[in-house]
């Protein structure tokens, strides 16, 4: 049996095409949620026509503090060792499949691991190489290498950095957000919500980024910086607007009439958003490589990346300095460029691996 497990809104995303093929192919799976994003999860399996998850691991809130997300962990591994009939059935020979780089990630191969499945990782052989940039994803990205037995890596760079360690590795030719970033312009959305000028679409949501005061205030006095010369569009995840009030930039923010502050979107009406952007400025990797399947300029607010798509062409990276932050702001016209392109489709080269697993 297949069994994927995800926990938030990015990796849904990304497995999105996977498990639309799966479903395509009458591949069976057991979707397994352990709930850390499931409240933004539902939309997204409407949007995407998926069914929702067999498996929900806990059924609480959005995990949006780290404390809180300690907390949500240990009740994971508690219920993934008291209740592995309910979680895996009676699969002894079967896959464990996760995404990415966030603690779910490391959760489901582990508890893939102590269920005796074997365990494939989506998105595999990423590195920055920088064990706080980014924090906390270096860290789990390494664990949960050595945790999987099958490493599913998005191109040559990520096969590189894995291929001195006994896996089996595949190269899925790029990241499966190049399926999604096509899929989102044959799906319906509404545009009522995309303004009719130009403007710069923001996302600013890093662990490293927003719990340090000084590096936010920095980053917001960088868009403040871009407003004055482009309408800003803020997409504000709940862990940001929580530390905009306690560094009570918000109210600020809010009284800047050429910055516009707007909740999370559903990923459909996001991608209207995106590709209308003249264009994007944020720290997080999934938005990096989306922007660059679309040719979009974007500034990349990150010390350091683990993600190679757009370097060098439409993706500027930072390194949160300021003379880098400013020349862009001036010339990012410069960074426009054709859009990425790949001669695989990732979620083939998946599901060819792992439908011996069915």
């Amino acid at each position: 049996m297949i069994h994927i497990v995800l926990g938030t809104k990015a990796q849904l995303i990304k497995m999105a095409p996977v498990m639309r093929l799966f479903r395509r192919r009458n591949i069976p799976y057991n979707f397994i949620a352990t709930g850390q994003h499931k409240e933004t999860m539902t939309g997204l399996l409407k949007d995407f026509n998926l069914p929702q998850p067999d498996i929900t691991l806990y059924s609480g809130p959005d995990i949006t503090s780290p404390l809180r997300m300690f907390a949500w962990a240990a009740r994971i591994l508690f219920r993934s060792l008291t209740s592995r009939k309910q979680i895996f059935g009676n699969d002894h020979n079967g896959i464990v499949l996760v995404h990415g780089d966030t603690l779910s990630t490391v959760l489901g191969a582990l508890i893939g691991r102590l269920a005796g499945l074997k365990v494939g990782h989506v998105e595999s052989g990423l590195r920055s190489f920088r064990m706080f940039h980014p924090f906390p994803e270096e860290l789990t990205r390494r664990i949960t290498f050595r945790l999987s037995h099958i490493l599913f890596c998005p191109g040559e760079w990520a096969v590189k950095n894995v291929s001195h360690m006994k896996k089996t590795i595949i190269d899925t030719g790029c990241n499966t957000m190049i399926e999604i970033a096509a899929l989102s312009k044959d799906l319906s959305a509404r545009t009522d919500h995309v303004p009719k000028g130009i403007f710069c679409l923001a996302s600013i949501h890093r662990f490293e980024n927003i719990f340090n005061q000084s590096t936010f205030r920095e980053l917001i006095a960088h868009l403040e910086q871009i407003a004055n010369s482009t309408p800003l569009v803020f997409i504000l995840h709940p862990p940001t607007e929580q530390q905009l009030h306690r560094y009570k930039l918000y109210t600020r923010l809010e009284d800047n009439p050429r910055i516009e502050l707007r909740p999370r979107y559903s990923y459909l009406d996001f991608a209207a958003l995106l590709r209308k952007a003249e264009f994007v400025v944020t720290d997080g990797g999934s938005l990096q490589e989306e922007s660059s399947y679309l040719g979009i300029p974007c500034l990349l607010m990150r010390k350091a990346t683990e993600r190679q798509e757009g370097l060098g062409g439409n993706v500027c990276l930072s390194r949160l300095d300021s003379r880098t932050i400013r020349n862009f702001i001036e010339n990012y016209s410069e960074h426009r460029c054709p859009a990425l392109s790949c001669d695989i489709a990732p979620s083939e080269a998946i599901a060819d691996e792992v439908d011996t697993y069915r």
